[in-house]
């Protein structure tokens, strides 16, 4: 098991890794919309603070050698149902054709207060895997 840290994304605000390698697979820890250099929230709503938080996620995947093309999953924490549109408008610009599995959870708070939390598993070898229709029903 490796740890990741990386000083491109916040500081963990606890006891945790911001990822962890295992298994050929990144576990990203989920990421707030902190400015990693000055510790604070980024100002201006739901579009600035989406951006920040994919920031955050990418530097977390670049310093584990991975990149958005290789993530398999995303969580998304929300705490307002209302910012979902927009958050999928910056999502979509930052993922562009890669188009992850993702859950998208409407929660009634988040760590510090924050609008917006996003984790991500990732392949680790940076060489998506595309899978045919049979290997899938295989799986069934």
């Amino acid at each position: 098991m490796k740890f990741v840290a990386t000083e491109e994304a916040p500081k963990a605000i606890g006891p945790y890794s911001k990822a962890v390698v295992e298994g050929g697979f990144l576990f990203a820890a989920g990421q707030i919309p902190l400015d990693p250099k000055t510790g604070e929230f980024v100002s201006g709503g739901i579009d600035p603070s989406a951006e920040r938080v994919l920031d955050n996620l990418e530097a977390v995947l670049k310093a584990a050698g991975a990149a958005f093309s290789d993530v398999v999953k995303t969580t998304v924490y929300l705490t307002k149902v209302e910012d979902f549109a927009a958050l999928n408008g910056v999502y979509g610009k930052r993922m562009g054709d890669h188009k992850p599995a993702r859950s998208t959870v409407i929660v009634e708070a988040l760590p510090r207060n924050a609008p917006i939390e996003i984790a991500g598993m990732s392949e680790r070898t940076g060489r998506p895997r595309l899978l045919t229709a049979s290997q899938v029903s295989g799986w069934l």
